[in-house]
């Protein structure tokens, strides 16, 4: 049995990797993005939302491009299907990130300071939920076996996100300071936030299921 299941395919596995790259550029820049935010960092906002953006065009652009190999020069044939699924389902991750901090930057919610260390912290289990499952991918491409040493990481990550987001959203409607609809704001953006993570775990979920295929 072939551990890597690109075997020899090495140009299509470095554009493999680039759009992994670009996920997990999008993760960290996601963060700054909302770390600029909460510091009310207005300049510094815009721009990682502009580059956040470009990384998901090339993203896709990267994406596309291995589709469309994976289909002309016919590699892969007994995995492709299942490839194809898993890019798609990365490269909405991408999309996320972007949406995200977008929606921020629509809305324009007030955020108490009071809030900033707990949503700091639901963002950066968030973007290590994205981290773990790009992990986990990379690992699929290299040697099927070694995905369990990165897999579990995604849940572990994802449960953490729900912690902090069902703490925070608590404390949110617990404050007497906010009005109703301010509440209803930024509870649900704080489900935007943590609804990467949950994206990030269907993912691994996939992938596990991939993972079993490949090793029968």
């Amino acid at each position: 049995m072939e551990f890597n299941i690109l075997r020899k395919k090495l140009f299509i596995g470095k554009q493999i990797d680039d759009f992994l790259d670009k996920v997990s550029e999008s993760g960290l820049l996601f963060k700054q993005g909302m770390d600029a935010y909460l510091k009310a960092n207005k300049e510094s906002f815009k721009r990682k939302i502009e580059e956040v953006t470009d990384t998901e065009h090339q993203g896709d652009t990267l994406r596309r491009s291995v589709e469309e190999q994976l289909y002309v020069k016919t590699l892969i044939p007994e995995s492709r299907g299942d490839v194809l699924a898993l890019l798609e389902s990365m490269d909405s991750l991408l999309d996320r990130f972007k949406g995200v901090l977008w929606q921020f930057e629509i809305e324009q919610p007030e955020i108490s300071t009071e809030f900033n260390e707990d949503f700091r912290e639901l963002v950066l289990c968030v973007v290590e939920t994205v981290e773990a499952i790009v992990r986990s991918t990379r690992a699929f491409f290299v040697n099927v076996f070694s995905v369990s040493n990165h897999i579990h990481k995604v849940s572990y990550w994802e449960t953490q996100s729900d912690k902090i987001s069902t703490r925070l959203q608590r404390n949110i409607f617990i404050c007497n300071e906010l009005r109703l609809s301010q509440k209803m704001q930024l509870r649900d953006l704080v489900r935007h936030v943590d609804k990467i993570a949950d994206r990030a775990e269907d993912v691994a979920d996939k992938l596990s299921i991939y993972v079993i295929k490949r090793s029968l």
